[in-house]
């Protein structure tokens, strides 16, 4: 397999255009993507952990919507005003650090909802010819350091593609993205021979699982391109991958951290408890609430 000289990663994609109908009515008027986790929408933790990985450009895959995504990382002049009238400088530093810097941000549209595939197509133009991150915003994963500098490390070794994956039960392999291993380089990295997009359960080839964390070389946008739709009528990614891994390393990276769905209502709620526990602000005075609410 051949792949171009490795060179840094500095753009992440995110796709944000989805609907977030498993959380109306709250989701009909805001993006799914700034339901609040603790005090900061779920994007923010997204884009912080691409900040700590050394990311210098940040691309947003928007629809129709979503306006409040690209309001949240521009500067609010009048909020920041009315801060700084009022003394209120803690506030204002909050808000400077949850802003990129001026043109490291992007945004362009998804204009149908045809798929992961599809949305990081659409990116193309703003990534161009040179490797990129992508993060799903909804699977919050929860590390220190954060998984894309985990992963950024692991290509700054092998180059390639890198993956994300995790363990999950075996009745569930069904519903996502299923990786075959191959060669194994330490206890976290290991060479990926296959993939599948949600297998019979009966074939799928593992129990890992593709976590929303990626690295991938800009020749994935030739094969998204071309890629018909696969399950269920999308173009998947994963399909594109399989094409390149024909040419290219892929490695599967077992990460150090504990993902949260926040697609998912149990996995937004935990993912709730869970950074409010982190917190030392929070953490003394919400742990004796929680310990009553669940009769402890």
């Amino acid at each position: 397999m051949t792949s171009k000289a490795q060179r840094k990663v500095r753009k992440v994609v995110f796709p944000v255009a989805g609907l977030g109908t498993r959380f109306l009515p709250a989701t009909k008027v805001i993006p799914k993507e700034m339901l609040t986790v603790v005090d900061k929408p779920v994007i923010q933790y997204a884009v912080e952990e691409a900040v700590e990985a050394g990311i210098e450009h940040f691309v947003f895959v928007t629809g129709r919507g979503k306006g409040a995504i690209e309001d949240h990382f521009d500067l609010a002049y009048e909020l920041e005003a009315t801060l700084k009238a009022r003394g209120k400088t803690a506030e204002i530093e909050i808000l400077k650090a949850s802003r990129p810097t001026f043109g490291a941000a992007s945004f362009v549209r998804q204009q149908e909802p045809l798929g992961l595939g599809h949305a990081v197509w659409c990116a193309r133009e703003i990534v161009g010819d040179e490797p990129f991150a992508l993060v799903l915003p909804d699977m919050l994963i929860h590390g220190k350091p954060g998984c894309l500098a985990q992963m950024i490390d692991t290509y700054n070794k092998h180059g390639g593609n890198i993956v994300a994956v995790e363990e999950v039960p075996h009745e569930h392999v069904n519903r996502y993205g299923v990786v075959a291993l191959g060669k194994s380089f330490d206890e976290r990295t290991h060479s990926i021979s296959g993939m599948v997009e949600k297998p019979k359960i009966e074939d799928a080839p593992s129990d890992l699982i593709i976590s929303g964390r990626y690295i991938l070389q800009p020749e994935i946008f030739a094969w998204l391109e071309k890629q018909k739709p696969g399950a269920g009528g999308e173009i998947q990614l994963t399909d594109s991958m399989i094409a390149l891994l024909a040419d290219q390393d892929f490695f599967a990276y077992r990460f150090a951290g504990t993902t949260y769905d926040c697609g998912d209502k149990i996995g937004y709620l935990a993912a709730n408890v869970a950074y409010a526990l982190d917190r030392p602000d929070i953490a003394p005075k919400f742990r004796p609430v929680l310990d009553k609410l669940v009769g402890k």
